[in-house]
């Protein structure tokens, strides 16, 4: 490694990346780089956002420009063996977010009260985060120069909110006049052979019956690149006044969507060895029929969309106790879910008090006054709500409440209400219980101990180990 630099006046304008942290003995610190100073190119480059960081840092040998505090210009000659330089940016996208175009008319933050923490009113639509975060996006905030890259860096897989592939429905249903051009990017995408996820957002009325068929049909032609397909109903909250008339799914209606998808996941797995297209868990209850077989679900690619979360907790349940006998020990706690989930964690709640006879578990449902009772989720749950219908209650040594309540990383719900106010007002100690099965059965058994809080905001070693092994390949 080496450095070259030359004296230079600072930037009026602050131009690059500014570095927050150097980690102690780095390569970067090595280099007495310092918070502060500003990545500008690396080989020339400029570097737009943390995709272009990674991809170009990911040479054995670079050229990285580098403007110090007190305006100097250094050129460091880089050579690793894949070793991370030991840089964290102030922003860890490196690059704003970017806002959403559309002003879709299911779109739940438009249903959200005022009076709120001003995060929960963002709209992002930033194709970036589809890849970090595993967001879907509507492609309409994309250009050409978006696609070349993804293709280019091999970044994968991307989830697509599709909604309809009716140009003009598209239009209508995101209130922007490029919506149905978009999709075109899908078309782009599959010839590039890039992996994609779908999401199709049901409004009754407008993208269903009819509409939802031809959707269908449309995207199977993208296989085996589209790898799944969601279907989940529009969360209707109830401050929906001045919004576009939708209405809720009857049980009825739950009927006929369920019939018409897996009539094409029949089809659709004769050809192609896939079920392809998914109804998320909330139409099975609300049409009242038991959750497909575990094999339906094609390893379970549409989980963050509520497709097969009650099949597999159900399956993991049941293994976690097939391990276990009972132990003898006598405890009361409580847990408390949303409406959906209810009455299957009810049976899996029969399940452990048969099986572990001193434990006494009081399971109860709370009812989502503060978006509205057709909000049945855990994950919408808010503080007051829990608070207003816990209190008095046989609570037990501990309460145990859903890890999906929770800001990532935090002990704080969506009305700010923290952990440590839920505990003072119902007097009970809370355990927070993670999403799986085992970890369930674990908690309904044994308390559950605090965890630090993870910061971190980017899982990306994962995702460009991969963008090397495609670049190999290429």
């Amino acid at each position: 490694m080496g450095k070259k630099h030359t004296n230079r006046a600072a930037r009026k304008t602050p131009s690059g990346h500014r570095i927050a942290e150097v980690a102690p003995g780095s390569i970067a610190w090595q280099l007495e780089l310092e918070p502060g100073d500003r990545v500008m190119a690396i080989d020339g480059h400029e570097i737009e956002d943390i995709f272009d960081y990674e991809y170009y840092t990911d040479s054995p040998a670079l050229t990285m420009t580098v403007e110090k505090v007190n305006g100097e210009e250094w050129e460091l000659d880089i050579e690793h063996d894949d070793e991370d330089l030991g840089i964290t940016f102030e922003n860890g996208l490196m690059s704003e977010y970017r806002s959403c175009a559309n002003q879709c008319i299911f779109c739940f933050i438009d249903q959200m009260p005022p009076g709120m923490r001003e995060t929960l009113y963002f709209k992002d639509d930033d194709s970036r985060l589809s890849f970090l975060q595993g967001n879907y996006i509507t492609l309409t905030n994309m250009k050409e120069k978006d696609i070349d890259r993804i293709i280019r860096f091999h970044l994968s897989p991307i989830n697509i909110s599709v909604h309809t592939t009716n140009p003009q429905l598209r239009c209508k249903m995101l209130h922007n006049r490029f919506a149905g051009e978009a999709l075109q990017m899908i078309d782009r995408l599959y010839q590039a052979e890039t992996p994609m996820n779908g999401q199709i957002v049901l409004c009754k009325g407008l993208n269903d019956g009819q509409e939802l068929d031809r959707t269908i049909g449309d995207l199977v032609r993208y296989l085996p690149w589209m790898e799944s397909v969601s279907v989940v109903p529009v969360g209707l909250t109830r401050f929906r006044e001045g919004l576009y008339p939708l209405e809720a799914f009857t049980r009825e209606d739950a009927e006929q969507v369920i019939d018409l998808i897996e009539d094409w996941q029949r089809r659709i797995y004769e050809k192609h060895g896939t079920h392809f297209i998914h109804p998320s868990d909330e139409f099975y209850l609300l049409a009242e029929r038991p959750m497909p077989e575990e094999e339906r679900y094609d390893g379970y690619l549409q989980l963050e969309n509520g497709v097969g979360m009650l099949r597999l907790l159900e399956n993991e349940v049941r293994r976690a106790l097939e391990e276990r006998a009972d132990d003898g020990v006598e405890e009361e706690i409580s847990l408390a879910t949303g409406l959906l989930a209810y009455e299957s964690l009810k049976r899996f709640v029969g399940w452990v008090t048969d099986r572990f006879a001193g434990r006494k578990i009081h399971l109860y449902p709370i009812v989502n006054e503060f978006f509205g009772q057709q909000i049945t989720v855990a994950g919408l749950l808010t503080g007051q709500d829990l608070i207003r219908q816990l209190k008095g209650k046989a609570l037990g040594n501990r309460l145990l409440l859903p890890a999906c309540l929770l800001r990532s990383g935090e002990e704080v719900l969506l009305d700010d209400i923290t952990l440590t106010d839920l505990e003072n007002a119902l007097q009970v100690p809370v355990n927070i219980v993670k999403s799986s099965g085992y970890d369930l059965v674990n908690a309904l058994l044994y308390p559950v101990e605090k965890e630090a809080a993870e910061h971190s905001q980017y899982e990306l070693r994962e995702l460009y180990d991969e963008m090397d092994r495609n670049m190999e390949e290429t």
